[in-house]
């Protein structure tokens, strides 16, 4: 009787540490930071596995960008959220560097002060930070201006990454 106490202990035990390690499996994969990447790598990834790209559209004067990446953009339920439904870019607005997409260039603007894809993105209102979102196919589903807390942001993330915007309007949904 004892013997088969001590081998039902012994299993729950080993089927308990085959849990806990599926669980620190499961955690491990979870990122803790946003991968931010190119524009142009986006393309590339996208082109080759397609995904929703997220844009932040930043300044390095900006201290609005600056706490957006200290708070907003470390928070868990984000970097989580981009980083599985997102390609993220980060977007300097006023980089020199020629970038090219399709069959355009977009190169620095010294009147603007601005690269042109950074114009094109915001339609040409230029506020830091911004943000934009891309469907697959390039596509603008929205740019989104100022400063997000989590609470505002993800709601976003999650109606664009979810495809809700397909079905619902944005009114609805944020009811919810």
């Amino acid at each position: 009787m004892n013997i088969t106490k001590y081998i039902l202990a012994a299993a729950i035990s080993i089927s308990f540490g085959h849990t806990s390690s599926a669980q620190t499996e499961i955690v491990k994969k979870v990122p803790s930071k946003i991968e931010w990447i190119s524009f142009e790598k986006a393309v590339f990834l996208n082109d080759m596995k397609p995904k929703k790209i997220f844009i932040d559209v930043y300044t390095d004067w900006c201290g609005w960008c600056k706490r957006m990446d200290a708070g907003t953009f470390k928070d868990s339920l984000i970097s989580s959220y981009i980083s599985e439904n997102y390609y993220a870019v980060k977007l300097d607005a006023e980089t020199k560097d020629t970038i090219r997409f399709r069959d355009k260039v977009f190169v620095f603007k010294p009147e603007m002060k601005s690269n042109e894809l950074a114009i094109s993105l915001l339609n040409g209102k230029m506020g830091y930070p911004s943000f934009v979102m891309m469907d697959e196919k390039y596509s603008i589903l929205q740019p989104l201006s100022g400063y997000q807390t989590t609470e505002e942001l993800l709601p976003v993330l999650k109606f664009y990454g979810s495809n809700a915007y397909l079905t619902t309007k944005w009114e609805d949904y944020s009811k919810k």
